[in-house]
């Protein structure tokens, strides 16, 4: 059979106006606005954002951006997915599993960009020896042959404030899937920023 979408492939999970509101397809990006390229996405600079790129030691890439902003962490990563079925039904049900097999706990909600994982996650004893819980919202929206993921911590898992303006920063990012195959699944490639007036 070579219908590459079966009938009873996932939807996709993404809010009605993303097009409009984000997160968004590079063809659907303002060319003007100044961005700060990572490669895969593309990030639109505010006051107070702080940016990481964190790197996967063995292979030296980058695997994900860190975003520091309005007293919470937001994490996010590009894959790419297929034309017309979703991941984040599936990614979801994965990150289900996880928590619950390392003892989190973790319920599923509607939320301001559809679906989202509401989680109690184990954290390793401290420098005090006190193990403790740590809170995160997994959220994911699924776009035009990409799947965008994102974990928030800190004040936007509870501040209502905070959590707006993270959710809005999540909305603003592009994503950039460039036209050659990949795999569903594959993290579509980050790169470092241009630093500005570097040769």
């Amino acid at each position: 059979m070579t219908d590459p979408t079966p009938a009873d492939a996932p939807l996709k999970d993404a809010p009605d106006d993303r097009a409009v509101s984000g997160p968004f397809d590079e063809a659907e990006a303002n060319p003007v606005r100044p961005y700060i390229d990572l490669g895969g996405i593309k990030i639109l600079p505010r006051e107070g954002l702080n940016l990481r790129l964190e790197v996967e030691e063995q292979t030296k890439r980058i695997v994900a951006v860190g975003l520091d902003y309005a007293g919470s962490t937001l994490q996010v990563q590009p894959f790419a997915a297929p034309r017309s079925a979703g991941l984040w039904a599936e990614t979801r049900e994965q990150i289900r599993q996880q928590i619950r097999q390392q003892g989190g706990r973790v319920e599923e909600r509607d939320g301001p960009l559809g679906p989202e994982l509401l989680a109690e996650v184990p954290v390793v004893a401290g420098p005090d020896g006190t193990a403790g819980k740590r809170l995160a919202r997994f959220i994911g929206v699924d776009g035009p042959r990409w799947f965008l993921r994102g974990v928030i911590g800190g004040a936007a898992t509870a501040d209502v404030e905070a959590a707006a303006a993270v959710e809005d920063l999540f909305r603003s990012i592009v994503v950039v899937r460039g036209g050659s195959p990949m795999p569903p699944r594959d993290l579509i490639p980050l790169k470092m920023p241009a630093t500005p007036g570097a040769a």
